[in-house]
This record gives structure tokens, C-alpha cells and sequence, in this order.
């Protein structure tokens, strides 16, 4: 199950990352106790536009986890799109590190051996599952619909023309799914509803700065297309 957690899950190389990266500018240097101590600090010192800079400007060399990479972009894109709640930005980069490993782009175990590759697939599953087998599935609906028409939305929509779902259908399905976790009980425990929430009220609009991190910031290779066929 995604997390809202990249955040928490930053290593070392990341923090000295942020130090040298600043660190070239004397009025934006920070230090790695100002990171490690307090929680604002950080958060704030995340937003700089020169860490952006500096991890698109020389991709091949970085030494970074992919959890700071994607939590990174995803923040600055969803910035830009004039939604500014940190802890959406960190579900998103949780999101898009977990389907950065293709494997991972099926639907979670706990809902069977079976794996159910599209969302038809997915959907009709729902029929045959527990509660709690169901709250992780929609969850998966929502999160694979966000991905596909977020990231390889011009892949999408030259299927559509074969006659696979278009974008809009993805937005509409992913929408539904978010608003029908997000107050589940699971949602609550794991401080999930309002993100849900959120995600399901602007669903079109995090789209569309996916749709832009793709187009401009990233460069994924073509197992990742394969894997959803596209």
C-alpha cells in the first residue's frame, strides 16, 4: 500500500545532496543539523527551486534515493498547478516511485494469486473480495488511473484510438475510486482521508501536472510502457 512517506524515508546521501547543492549559494546554505532537527526547516528548504535545477542537470550522476527524487519534482509540479499541501506531494512521489518499478504497477497480494493487469480487470475483481481486500484494490484503481493519464497520457490517448480507455475514462474512474477510500476506516488508521480526499476533488488538476512533469522533467525508458502495454 502507498504511503504519504517519502519525506520520512530520506537517507544520508540525500541530506548531503541538499547541503552541497546549497551550499554554493552563501545566502541559501544550510546545515545538516537544520535538516535532521526540525521538521519546518526542512519542508521549507525542500521548496528551493535550485535543488530542482540541480537534479535535472546532470540526471546520469546523481546520488540520490528515488524517493527524494520523485517527492522533489512531484512538489514542484504540483507547486506550479497552485496545490500546495506537502503531505499530497509526498503521496504523489510515493506513487510514482512505487510504479517507477514496473512490477510493482499490478494489484497488491493481498487481493490474490490472480493478477489483474486493467482496470475492467480490477474493477470486476471488486465483486469477489473482502472489505479490506476491496479498500486496497479501489486504492490501486485510483493510484494505476492517476499514473497512466498522468504520466503517459499521450500513450493513452493513441490507444484510445485503437479503442482502449481514454484519458477522460481514467479521470473518471480514478476520481470515483478516490472518493469511495477515502473515508474508510483503513484511510483514517493509516491518515490517508485527506489525502484521498483531495485527490478525488482534483484529480483533473494533478493530472495535468503529472502530464507536465512527464512532457518536461522526466525521461522514463520503455519497460515501463511495455508494461502497461502502451
Amino acid at each position: 500500500m502507498i504511503r504519504a512517506n517519502c519525506r520520512e524515508r530520506f537517507t544520508g546521501a540525500d541530506f548531503d545532496f541538499i547541503v552541497r547543492t546549497l551550499a554554493r549559494s552563501p545566502n541559501e546554505s544550510v546545515s545538516l543539523v537544520d535538516l535532521l532537527s526540525e521538521g519546518e526547516t526542512r519542508d521549507a528548504v525542500l521548496d528551493n527551486p535550485r535543488l530542482v535545477d540541480a537534479i535535472l542537470s546532470n540526471p546520469a550522476q546523481l546520488r540520490i534515493s528515488s524517493q527524494f527524487y520523485f517527492y522533489v519534482l512531484a512538489r514542484h509540479v504540483l507547486q506550479q498547478a497552485g496545490i500546495g499541501d506537502r503531505k499530497l506531494s509526498d503521496y504523489v512521489g510515493s506513487l510514482l516511485e512505487t510504479f517507477s518499478h514496473t512490477s510493482l504497477m499490478r494489484t497488491p497480494h493481498a487481493c490474490g494469486e490472480s493478477v489483474h493487469q486493467y482496470i475492467s480487470d480490477m474493477l470486476i475483481a471488486l465483486q469477489r473480495v473482502t472489505p479490506e481486500q476491496a479498500f486496497l484494490l479501489r486504492a490501486h484503481v485510483g493510484n494505476y488511473s492517476l499514473f497512466v493519464s498522468g504520466i503517459f497520457h499521450e500513450n493513452t490517448q493513441r490507444r484510445s484510438l485503437r479503442g482502449g480507455p481514454d484519458v477522460r475514462f481514467y479521470e473518471q474512474v480514478g476520481r470515483a475510486n478516490f472518493q469511495l477510500v477515502s473515508s474508510h476506516a483503513t484511510a483514517r488508521r493509516c491518515e490517508l482521508g485527506d489525502v484521498f480526499e483531495e485527490l478525488a476533488d482534483r484529480f483533473h488538476d494533478v493530472r495535468l501536472a503529472l502530464n507536465r512533469l512527464s512532457d518536461q522533467l522526466l525521461n522514463l525508458d520503455d519497460d515501463a510502457r511495455s508494461a502497461l502495454g502502451l
